[in-house]
């Protein structure tokens, strides 16, 4: 589990890759680089939040430590810089996120192998990279087809997909497990969409 943990994020790069056709360029590097950085930092500064048992602070717990915010900032650092201009168009949102997460994964593989823990070292990185596709995707959909209606949908599903994700794995630490299956299948359905539109693109 804790090869699958290390090497989910670079292969499911490598599958989108082949599918989309979306290539890295100089904002890649930088996405490996800072999600280094970022990694080596979380791993002596440990978890902001304490994990609890099974209530709201462990679903808070999850959300800020495990599975969303470590998405999130390299979204919203790259949606910074797509706004300033500072990467050319080559590089998406999605392969910005996924080459930031990979260190990211490796730290965390490192850290959890200990525990050998399915929920962690499986269930959260297949939300790791159902987040970074999905939320991608719904941001591009709005930048491209900039309308009053799909700018309002595309931005509750980018709200809607962190809690999803966080929801998800309190679920199924809480043994909730079909619970948490059902969760994980309504995230990557974003993921199969941009799977069959940006095919179609291409």
């Amino acid at each position: 589990m804790s090869f699958f943990c290390l090497l989910w994020v670079p292969l499911f790069y490598f599958l989108r890759k082949a599918i989309t056709g979306a290539n890295a360029s100089l904002g890649g590097i930088w996405a490996l680089i800072f999600g280094s950085v970022i990694a080596v930092i979380q791993f002596f500064l440990g978890y902001f939040v304490s994990p609890g048992g099974f209530g709201l602070n462990r679903w808070i717990f999850g959300f800020v430590d495990i599975v969303s915010v470590p998405v999130l900032v390299p979204l919203l650092i790259y949606l910074v810089i797509f706004i300033l201009k500072g990467f050319s168009r080559e590089v998406d949102f999605a392969c910005f996120a996924l080459l930031w997460l990979i260190p990211w994964g490796a730290m965390r593989a490192l850290t959890w192998s200990a525990l050998n823990d399915p929920i962690l070292l499986v269930s959260v990185p297949l939300l790791w990279t159902a987040l970074a596709a999905g939320i991608s995707f719904f941001t591009n959909w709005m930048i491209t087809n900039f309308k009053w209606y799909s700018a309002l949908v595309s931005i509750l599903c980018i709200l809607a997909l962190p809690l999803l994700a966080a929801s998800a794995y309190w679920a199924f630490f809480s043994q909730q497990t079909l619970t948490g299956f059902i969760l994980l299948f309504i995230a990557y359905i974003p993921v199969i969409f941009s799977f069959i539109f940006e095919r179609h693109k291409n």
